[in-house]
């Protein structure tokens, strides 16, 4: 059974169209990473899902409610981590989960109830009287995660949730997210870090210029580039000229297996060490001085490089 199944979803902003036909689908219980660079339409689809902005066209349905037709009711399913960090600084960490507790209709016992095992999830029991104001950076993203988790939702939405933070309060959050995932909670996640991708999610969907350009499992994914291996050499700046080294490389490679970035340049192979000679020679006859070499084995960075011809952080 699908939590949330996204069909042919846009948006159009002015003249500028931020998310092309976007489809994919949520399974019941399972951890989904959305990828994608800055300003790719990620955001803008989570906005659409969460509902706090409507689709210039498209589906969306969670379970079987359509989220734009019966937005309210569809909002009882979900929890949203935002980006931002939406708590009240000068009220304790309990304080605002209650008050977050109460938007979710919560009260009374039932409230005190799911305020404590939350404070319990987060590890934050023996600060929950603290004002969120002392709290480090990590911990008032824990806290944000609390408030989204308070009326217990079927579909936990979290866009960036570790941006900026410590590396303790990092594993706990990524542990937590295990966790919920563990107990049965559909898990949408976004992130700049590839590797809580990789060891949270079951399923990937890549986003690129408003469009879902690629979404599976991440041995599916490799299969885009055939496992291949990629070959990293380091360029001196003072004598790096990417014209004259793309067009050394054509002579061996296509357009497709090498890319040029940062005063690197990289070629994706199945078979490293056969064409390691020729992919050197072929950099150095242009006069170009290299600093340094690397080989590294296929992973989600290699795949979303080679898909989308730049980095995440790009």
């Amino acid at each position: 059974m699908n939590m949330l199944t996204v069909q042919d979803l846009r948006k159009i902003f002015g003249k500028f169209e931020a998310v092309k036909g976007v489809s994919f689908a949520v399974e019941k219980g399972e951890s989904y990473g959305l990828l994608g660079p800055n300003g790719a339409g990620k955001s803008t689809t989570i906005n659409m899902i969460t509902g706090l902005f409507p689709p210039t066209s498209g589906e969306i349905h969670i379970k079987d409610i359509d989220v734009v037709k019966n937005q309210k009711q569809a909002q009882k399913w979900i929890g949203v981590v935002p980006q931002e960090i939406a708590l009240y600084q000068s009220m304790s960490a309990r304080e605002n989960l209650k008050f977050w507790g109460r938007m979710y209709d919560l009260s009374g016992s039932a409230l005190e109830k799911s305020v404590d095992q939350v404070l319990e999830i987060i590890g934050l029991s023996e600060r929950a009287k603290d004002k969120v104001e002392t709290f480090s950076g990590g911990m008032k993203r824990r806290v944000n995660i609390g408030a989204a988790i308070l009326h217990k939702p079927e579909l936990l939405i979290m866009d960036e949730p570790t941006v900026g933070i410590d590396p303790q309060s990092r594993n706990h959050i990524l542990e937590t997210v295990k966790r919920l995932n563990n107990e049965g909670m559909t898990i949408i996640y976004t992130s700049h870090y590839m590797e809580e991708v990789e060891y949270l999610c079951e399923r990937i969907g890549i986003v690129d210029h408003g469009e879902l350009i690629a979404s599976g499992t991440l041995s599916e994914l490799r299969e885009t580039i055939g496992d291949h291996s990629k070959i990293i050499l380091a360029m001196d700046k003072e004598r790096f000229n990417p014209e004259q080294i793309t067009e050394s490389l054509t002579t061996f490679f296509s357009d497709k297996d090498f890319q040029i970035q940062d005063q690197q340049v990289m070629v994706f192979h199945k078979e490293p060490q056969l064409i390691l000679t020729d992919f050197i020679q072929s950099v150095t006859k242009t006069g170009a001085k290299i600093t340094s070499v690397d080989i590294v084995e296929p992973n989600l960075e290699s795949v979303f490089l080679h898909l989308t011809g730049r980095n995440l952080r790009d």
